[in-house]
């Protein structure tokens, strides 16, 4: 396996080429990693449906899985693209278009495939539960939601970090289980898995002919994804600025 110091090193190079990606090529493959990511939710629906909280968090992991093998952007994993930023090898409106490109790709992938799931039918089988869930989400309090979002995207950030470690398909998929299925196990908050879980539950809502109170898009947008979104960024950020303090190439010397 790679060390975390050529983890560091090698990751100047992709944050680098992740930034320089045309807008339309990155925004399809933002778009692939919310549809992965949405559609291992609507596994892990299922099957906590069948086994409980432990059975959907041990399936949850698919959607990172596919992204990584497949290939995909995903915004909360892309909060590891500050290392590049400290050395310099980036720009900040760089950085902020890549984020931005990236987060409209994933929501746009994420709530088709929530729409689909619902349209199909797949989940009428577990439509309580779909609404229970969006429902609880969009009435979290706003520092539940950060916190949780902190939480939950050092974890994320921890697996794609670890799957750089690997350079065998069954080594990058070892290293990111257990880190997504603590995640999940422990009810933290993701944004990208929220872009589909709060959608179906919205378009749960209508194929029912009505839903919880207070389940809307505007709830969707501001009382969960605003600061389950602040809450990624910083324990991404946060988890990025602490491997590099210890990490960085000696030849880097910039400041903070």
């Amino acid at each position: 396996m790679k060390t975390p110091k050529d983890i560091a090193r090698d990751y100047l190079d992709i944050g680098a080429a992740k930034t320089a990606q045309s807008v339309p090529k990155a925004f399809l493959l933002a778009a692939l990693a919310g549809a992965y990511i949405a559609l291992a939710g609507v596994a892990a629906t299922l099957a906590t449906s069948v086994g409980g909280r432990l059975a959907g968090a041990c399936i949850f992991p698919a959607g990172l899985a596919m992204i990584v093998l497949a290939g995909g952007e995903l915004f909360t994993g892309n909060n590891l693209l500050v290392l590049p930023l400290y050395a310099r090898r980036i720009t900040p409106g760089a950085l902020l278009r890549s984020w931005a490109v990236v987060y409209l790709g994933n929501l746009a992938g994420a709530v088709l495939i929530a729409a689909l799931a619902v349209v199909g039918g797949s989940l009428d089988g577990v439509s309580d539960a779909v609404l229970s869930t969006a429902s609880a989400k969009v009435s979290l309090r706003f520092a539940d939601g950060l916190v949780r979002g902190v939480l939950c995207n050092v974890l994320v950030c921890a697996a794609v970090w670890m799957t750089m470690a690997a350079d065998s398909a069954g080594g990058k998929l070892a290293s990111l289980y257990l880190p997504i299925v603590t995640f999940v196990l422990c009810g933290f908050e993701h944004c990208v898995a929220n872009m589909f879980y709060i959608p179906a539950g919205l378009f749960m809502a209508i194929r029912q002919g009505g839903g919880p109170e207070g389940l809307d898009w505007a709830a969707f947008f501001l009382k969960n994804l605003l600061p389950v979104t602040l809450g990624n960024m910083l324990g991404g950020c946060a988890l990025a600025t602490a491997l590099w303090t210890a990490y960085r190439p000696v030849k880097e010397r910039v400041k903070f």
